[in-house]
Parts: C-alpha cells; sequence; structure tokens
C-alpha cells in the first residue's frame, strides 16, 4: 500500500488525507470507497500508532452506549458531534469491526474492547478496509509545506503539498492529524499549524486525560494503591476575602491510583483537563471521599455506635474495612489521631474530624505530567469555523478536519476514539 515516491501520475489527487491514525483511516477509506483518487499520508513508519497504543495495548474502542450518550458525555461541545454519530453511531462502530472478524466485549464499566484484547486486531480491521478500499498509503513520509492553489490558467483549485520526498497537489484535503499527546507517537500539533495557515483560530492545546502531580508525602506513600470507588472533587479558592469560600470547578467519580508522583486512575484523568487549563493549577487542590456510598449523617452514626461496642480496640479498626490497612492509617495520621488510641476514647470532635479525612480529604496540586503523558488534547481547530453536518471548513472551501485535531476532548472510556472515527467517516463521506 505504500504509495511510489517517484511516479509522477500520482503527484495529483483528489482526496489527500494527512496522518493515519484513527480518524485518517476512516476517512480515507470512505472517500476512497466513494471512487476517489485517495492518498493517505503519514510522517510514522506504521499507520495507527496511537490505536496500538490505547487502552494498554488492548484499545478501547467506544463505549456501551448510544449516540445520545456519546453526545453528553462531551457537555455542550458535544452538540457538534450530532451529524458525524448519526453517520457513525456507536452500534455502527461496533458492527464495524466485528464484520470484519474482530469480535467484540463489553466490560462492567462500558468499555468496549476486542475479546482477543489485542489492539492490533483493531488496527487490522481498519487496515483490511482501507486496502480494499484503494487508498494509497503513504508511510515515513512528513509534511514540510501547505499552500492553497488557484490556478487560472490550468483551472486547478485546490492544495500544493510538500513533503521531506516530493511535492504533491490535491483537490481536497482532509487533516487528521491529531493533538499533541503522546509525541512520541507522531502527534506534535503540526496540524494546528496548518489550520492557521488558512485562518483558523487554534483554541490553546492542554493536556486532558492525564495523571495530576501533588506535593503531598503522604500520596507517594500509598504509590501502587487503587481504590475502586471515590469522589474527586476539584476546588479553587474564591477571591472574596473577607467571605472565604471553596469554588467546586468539576466533581467525578471512579477508581483512584496513588503513584510515585501522585495520582492517576480514571477519576483523576476525567478532572485533569480542569486543572492544566487553569492558569493557577498551584491554587487549586482536590478533596477526596473514600466512602461515597455513606453519608456524612450515617457514618457518624455508625462510628459512634461501633465506638461504643468496641472501645477497648485500637483506633485503626473504626475505619471501614473496605478500605486498605495502609490508606487508613495514613488518614488517621492526617487527622493527627493515634492509630493506637482507644476507639471508646473517641471524641465528638475526634470523630468528626475522622469523618473528614474519610469524606472531605484535601490534596494538594501541583500540576499534570503533561502532554508526554496525556491520552488526548483538550483546545484546538475552533468548532465554530468548522461546518459540523461534513466537517468542511467555513473559511476554506475543499478543507475537512477531523478527530482530535478539533477542539474536542471526552471523558475516559472510548469516547475520544468514538468522536474520531465517527468524524472521520463524516469528513470522508463528504469531502
Amino acid at each position: 500500500m505504500r504509495c511510489p515516491i517517484s511516479a509522477a501520475a500520482n503527484s495529483h489527487w483528489q482526496v489527500l488525507v494527512i496522518g493515519a491514525g484513527a480518524a485518517g483511516l476512516v476517512a480515507a477509506e470512505r472517500a476512497a470507497s466513494r471512487g476517489l483518487k485517495t492518498l493517505l499520508l503519514e510522517r510514522n513508519f506504521r499507520p495507527g500508532v496511537k490505536i496500538l497504543m490505547s487502552g494498554g495495548t488492548r484499545c478501547n474502542l467506544t463505549q456501551n452506549t448510544d449516540a445520545r450518550g456519546i453526545v453528553a458525555a462531551y457537555g455542550p461541545p458535544g452538540r457538534f458531534l450530532h451529524s458525524a454519530l448519526a453517520a457513525l453511531s456507536p452500534q455502527d462502530l461496533v458492527a464495524l469491526v466485528e464484520d470484519e472478524g474482530v469480535p467484540t466485549k463489553i466490560e462492567e464499566t462500558g468499555k468496549i474492547f476486542p475479546v482477543s484484547n489485542k489492539a492490533a486486531d483493531v488496527l487490522r480491521a481498519f487496515l483490511d478496509r482501507l486496502h480494499r478500499s484503494g487508498c494509497e498509503l503513504a508511510l515515513e513520509e512528513s509534511l514540510v509545506g501547505l499552500a492553497r492553489i488557484e490556478d487560472s490558467a490550468s483551472g486547478l483549485v485546490g492544495f500544493r503539498l510538500t513533503t521531506d520526498k516530493r511535492t504533491l497537489t490535491a483537490e481536497r484535503l482532509i487533516i487528521t492529524t491529531g493533538g499533541q499527546s503522546y509525541p512520541g507517537s507522531g502527534t506534535t500539533g503540526d496540524g494546528y499549524r496548518w489550520a492557521a495557515t488558512f485562518g483558523h483560530t487554534i483554541v490553546p492545546p492542554r493536556p486532558a486525560l492525564v495523571p495530576i502531580t501533588t506535593s503531598a508525602p503522604w500520596v507517594r506513600e500509598l504509590s501502587g494503591i487503587t481504590i475502586p470507588d471515590v469522589v474527586l472533587r476539584l476546588l479553587e479558592p474564591e477571591t472574596n476575602q473577607s467571605n472565604p469560600k471553596q469554588k467546586i470547578l468539576d466533581t467525578r467519580r471512579g477508581s483512584l491510583l496513588f503513584t510515585h508522583f501522585g495520582l492517576s486512575g480514571p477519576v483523576v484523568l476525567d478532572i485533569s483537563r480542569h486543572i492544566s487549563g487553569h492558569p493557577h493549577p498551584q491554587a487549586l487542590h482536590l478533596e477526596c471521599d473514600f466512602l461515597p456510598n455513606i453519608k456524612t449523617a450515617e457514618l457518624d452514626s455508625q462510628l459512634r455506635q461501633q465506638a461504643a461496642a468496641e472501645g477497648k480496640k485500637q483506633l485503626l479498626s473504626l475505619v471501614p474495612e473496605l478500605l486498605p490497612r495502609r490508606l487508613a492509617e495514613v488518614l488517621l495520621r492526617e487527622a493527627s489521631l493515634p492509630p493506637d488510641k482507644k476507639a471508646g476514647e473517641l471524641s465528638n470532635a475526634n470523630r468528626a474530624t475522622l469523618i473528614r479525612a474519610l469524606k472531605q480529604l484535601p490534596i494538594p496540586v501541583t500540576g499534570t505530567r503533561g502532554f508526554g503523558k496525556a491520552e488526548v488534547t483538550a483546545g484546538g481547530v475552533a468548532l465554530g469555523e468548522i461546518d459540523s453536518s461534513t466537517l468542511q471548513s467555513k473559511l476554506v472551501p475543499g478543507l475537512f478536519f477531523a478527530g482530535e485535531v478539533l477542539d474536542l476532548d471526552g471523558p475516559i472510556g472510548g469516547y475520544n476514539f468514538q468522536a474520531a472515527f465517527s468524524t472521520g467517516w463524516l469528513a470522508g463521506k463528504n469531502v
């Protein structure tokens, strides 16, 4: 499928797609399947690098929901995806992959993976479709120059692309270069530069779905421990000093992982976009509820009864058994409560302090681990400048965008892949 570099006959294309990731593979296949002479250009030595990396190399293809569920997960920007999801819904995407001989499964979290747990099987499905479409794939070829052309003499209207190997022309162009997350996969933000060349507004890119760093030493002590279900709140101090309050920027629920640098896990990744996008992230802090299924009043009553019934036991025995012992010890220490203190000696004030540690433990924030560890990019080509019904630029006829290069980022769980595949499908359908 590699395009011959010296073939003059292959210098002009009806459709040229830049970037062979999730969106690019689908966009190019759709365009070529419509009989259009199509070239898919990729700077890496192989296509679909992020597909292979995703989901711990298992590829979380999409989420077990419908189009409305995907839209809702994105919040207000999700409205942009209505047409794309109408063209390729989560159910359509699953059927497409399974028709290529890759059965899928739904996990407890709603995430959909291949039964084989091999991302390579998902990539193979899309490459098989690409091959059958007749699209040509050029690998290890980087775009170094891009310009709009309107040649009155030849009547050619389109784009001139200069790569590190040749010059190409195309009547229509789809940019699917991704964002800036995992730059080792080739997503270094070049698409923003090309979009800006044509006058498009770029919403400043920032890491999303990225681990969070903290200065709290006790967090590193717990490295490797996972708490399956917590509620995290991201708080910002109000500027009104006469009446200090904490403004809640976001609230998420899910699994939390303590690490040597700070915090990770789905609940952390989902809340991280608000930290990377904040001008002063070190002014923020997290508040963790380790017992989200128990209301504060109920927990207070439970601890009071337990202390009365088991007064001679150590205070450590009052911490619910569903929390790991190492965490329980840290929580007592953070509450300034000696673990060997007798449960019956717990005062009302002590009990209130323990409850705050269990339900409202503050964790200082220093920042995130940046684009190098981010699963997706927030920011990108402004949605208001793109026709959501076709994915064509409102500024430049014949120019289309799809995938992560757009200012769209969703929560963890397959939502971002679904958006990439769906927008790629819609662009390839309309180019």
